[in-house]
């Protein structure tokens, strides 16, 4: 599941994957969340906390059902993305290119860096 880090810092959507994660947590987590953050042309700052509690995706998700960072690509300020998965940094060198210093990763050990950093400080 995903769910939302409350005490991010202000103007900054925090989210942390938690055990397996289904389209629904996208279609009732985090895409009405980045709806809320948008409106009105805002630019979207976000942390994504992958850590060692994340076990997957859920049968029959796929990852292209899962392309909200694509639909929202010109929407994004910043996004840190906080992981020690061997397997998620090979995807962010892979296809982090399309947001260049937007996105940034940490070490989950850096989890209030990457905090900072979103909120651009």
């Amino acid at each position: 599941m995903i769910e939302r880090i409350e005490d991010a810092p202000a103007g900054v959507l925090a989210f942390k994957a938690v055990g397996e994660v289904g389209l629904e947590d996208y279609t009732q987590v985090l895409k009405p969340a980045i709806d809320s953050a948008t409106a009105g042309g805002r630019k979207i700052r976000a942390v994504f906390l992958i850590g060692p509690e994340y076990t997957g995706y859920a049968k029959g998700v796929k990852r292209e059902d899962l392309g909200i960072g694509l639909g929202f690509l010109r929407k994004w300020e910043r996004c840190a993305v906080v992981t020690d998965s061997p397997g998620i940094g090979d995807l962010m060198r892979r296809f982090g290119w399309m947001m260049g210093r937007r996105l940034k990763h940490f070490s989950v050990a850096d989890l209030a860096a990457a905090m900072e950093w979103a909120a651009g400080r």
